[in-house]
């Protein structure tokens, strides 16, 4: 568990590098964390993020740029709306 945990802190720190109005896949942090194949731990990650202070979750997407996590945001729209706040052009739940 303790490596998981490790691996989970690293994720967050690459999310919070994330610069405000740019969005990166759950594959590509993966990939940075010499994780290639690790997308699905990410998302496993960025699932259990909203329990941590000061992860713009909502600038993680899937490698289609769909808005994938949106169910787990507080309104169905919220991840789109801080996205477009930022300047992210958003249709049909996802980034142009």
């Amino acid at each position: 568990m303790k490596q998981e945990n490790n691996f989970f802190s690293d994720v967050y720190d690459v999310v919070r590098q994330i610069p405000e109005g740019r969005a990166t896949s759950y594959g590509a942090i993966a990939a940075y964390l010499g994780a290639k194949r690790g997308a699905r731990m990410v998302g496993w990650a960025m699932g259990n993020s909203f329990t941590e202070f000061g992860i713009p979750a909502h600038r993680v997407v899937n490698k289609q740029g769909e808005l994938s996590a949106r169910h787990l945001f507080e309104t169905p729209t919220a991840m789109q709306e801080r996205l477009e706040s930022e300047g992210v052009v958003v249709k049909n739940d996802r980034i142009q």
